[in-house]
């Protein structure tokens, strides 16, 4: 098994909210949910939260080899708010939330989990691909973001579109009719989406953040097909560079209407014959 990393913050000044580490036989990928510099409540900051919880998380499912993704994700969340509890507002409703996506190898099989809209992308002996993503955010924010994407990105009108948008996000968040992410509560991990896959029928699994996955969901500009072709042949740095050519050649978001110009962009290709 081999495995390639890298990750790219949307802006070098700023810190990198992704989180994606690896171990024998586990990955796992977090993308903290930043809020534009606005107050979370945390004392600590969204990059703290998605590193913590990432670390955590992937030690929690290589000690316990057997036990389900979900209930290690739940324990892991259970850990992270203990350790800031006592000195951040976890009730405060723009608390810092991140994706998850994990995967496992053990008896056969790869075991996976997604929550949130991160992306895994899994390719099989013959070259197809099937990607795994949590679409439930994506379907609450087509009913809100009309006015972000009518507006130039980066301007006044934008940011302020984007900060009732973002308001009106998080009064949805992990509540039914809405979606759910990790943040405070454990509970949120028994919505993420699971599943397992044999491994034989396996070659690679990739880990993705959503500011690594434009160039397909967003920008339209490739497929899955020739996302692994690129990954194959030239790995993720490759990848995460088409897709800064991609957000430069449009930074007012005219082409492409989005809430950020730039967003912090990881992947995490491990390949497994």
């Amino acid at each position: 098994m081999r495995t390639a990393l890298a990750t790219l913050p949307a802006d070098p000044d700023r810190e990198n909210e992704d989180f994606a580490a690896a171990a024998p036989g586990a990955a796992v990928l977090l993308d903290g949910a930043g809020v534009g510099g606005a107050e979370t409540g945390c004392t600590h900051g969204v990059a703290w939260f998605s590193s913590t919880l990432g670390a955590l998380l992937l030690r929690s499912i290589t000690a316990h080899p057997v036990r389900p993704l979900a209930e290690c994700l739940a324990d892991s969340i259970g850990l992270v708010r203990s350790l800031h509890e006592g000195t951040c507002d976890l009730a405060y409703r723009a608390s810092p939330t991140s994706t998850v996506v994990a995967a496992r190898v053990g008896a056969g099989a790869l075991e996976y989990l997604v929550l949130g809209d991160s992306s895994l992308l899994l390719a099989d002996q013959d070259g197809g691909t099937t990607v795994v993503t949590d679409r439930r955010l994506d379907e609450v924010g087509k009913r809100l973001r009309g006015p972000v994407d009518a507006l130039p990105t980066g301007s006044p009108e934008h940011a302020a579109a984007l900060a009732e948008y973002r308001d009106a996000l998080t009064g949805l968040r992990n509540r039914p009719g809405g979606f759910w992410i990790a943040g405070p509560d454990p509970r949120a991990a028994e919505h993420a989406l699971t599943g397992t896959v044999p491994l034989e029928s396996l070659a690679s699994v990739t880990l993705l953040s959503d500011g690594a996955t434009r160039l397909v969901d967003r920008f339209e500009l490739s497929d899955w097909e020739k996302t692994l072709a690129v990954l194959d042949s030239s790995g993720p740095d490759e990848l995460i560079r088409s897709v800064r050519e991609a957000e430069d050649g449009d930074p007012d978001g005219r082409r492409w209407p989005r809430g950020k110009a730039r967003d912090d962009a990881t992947v995490l290709h491990w390949v497994l014959s």
